[in-house]
């Protein structure tokens, strides 16, 4: 211990703080109506989410190499959003600011990793439309249920060990400075700029999470359109390039709904006051859960084909059951 505190500097002594202060949403008027918005928006998410899970889990058909990447992104927003809201409407709807120390790197760690996880998974449908319009004769060769599995494994694996290295230099962090974050969860930039030693390699990790987790989704995204693009403009009619181009418009949604906010939120960061940051930052942490199941259903041929099928078996069902009681 004497040799880590003489680490960090003469006259600091390591600090680990009982607790930290979350004080997002200070100051900002009729606040409590947004904390409505958030219930609503959370019971739609966990509700669209399950529905799909379970229309995807049901229907044998669905049980494709592009379906199992749905599931997941269900998978995430369900858990992502249970992770985020709920803890947030305690600590801010019914004034519980207090995190303990240890609770705070686990709000930390399931909110990075589920969050990113979103926007990782959209490079997997990325890759699925890419080959479905590029190679389609190749399509079931190239994109199969243990290449979709595999490569859905390996983002999980990466996000996980990132997230428990970022925790791990927190850890060694000495946070004399503060224990005010100034956010609306456990935030990793404002934590490490709480503390007193130096947060070099946080800062570090920061950057290339960034850049990996979302920068190059984006670019692997933007790319992969482009090749789209191309392709669909050799293609012989204007019916052809409009049905292939069909199939990809809920993932399009997806990458405007999850993407355009974050761009502008890190664009603008300078010029926007750092309330509406943080509820613009909120927003893009929590809408896309909501929006990303009702895109699906609405968008695409199969889910809603599907939803009506099962629908229609329930119906069915209830009447058999209903003439035998009658008889």
């Amino acid at each position: 211990m004497d040799s880590f505190n003489s680490a960090l500097g003469k006259n600091i002594t390591f600090v680990r703080p009982a607790y930290f202060i979350i004080q997002g949403f200070i100051g900002i008027p009729n606040i409590k109506y947004y904390y409505v918005f958030l219930c609503f928006v959370y019971i739609v998410s966990v509700l669209g989410n399950t529905l799909v899970m379970a229309v995807i889990y049901l229907d044998h058909n669905l049980r494709t190499p592009k379906y199992i990447a749905v599931f997941n992104l269900a998978f995430v927003d369900l858990l992502g959003s249970s992770a985020l809201v709920p803890k947030l409407l305690d600590i801010f709807l019914f004034n519980h600011p207090y995190i303990s120390y240890n609770d705070c790197f686990a709000y930390f760690f399931f909110c990075y990793t589920f969050l990113s996880m979103q926007v990782l998974n959209l490079v997997a449908l990325s890759y699925d439309r890419l080959i479905a319009i590029m190679h389609p004769l190749h399509y079931h060769v190239k994109v199969t249920h243990r290449f979709m599995l595999s490569l859905i494994a390996s983002f999980w694996v990466f996000l996980i060990i990132a997230v428990l290295v970022a925790i791990g230099l927190l850890t060694r962090l000495s946070f004399c400075r503060s224990v005010v974050i100034n956010s609306y969860f456990c935030d990793h930039g404002q934590m490490f700029r709480m503390a007193c030693n130096d947060y070099t390699p946080s800062y570090v990790l920061a950057m290339f999470i960034t850049v990996l987790a979302i920068w190059f989704p984006l670019i692997f995204i933007v790319l992969s359109y482009l090749c789209i693009g191309y392709a669909l403009s050799k293609v012989a009619t204007a019916q052809e390039r409009y049905k292939a181009f069909k199939t990809c418009t809920a993932h399009i949604s997806l990458v405007a709904i999850n993407f355009i906010p974050i761009l502008i939120t890190y664009t603008m960061m300078e010029k926007i006051h750092p309330n509406a940051r943080i509820l613009n930052i909120s927003l893009t942490s929590i809408f896309p859960s909501m929006l990303n199941p009702i895109i699906y259903v609405l968008q695409t041929q199969e889910i809603k084909a599907s939803v009506k099928k099962l629908l229609k078996v329930r119906f069915e069902s209830k009447m058999k059951v209903k003439k035998v009681i009658i008889k």
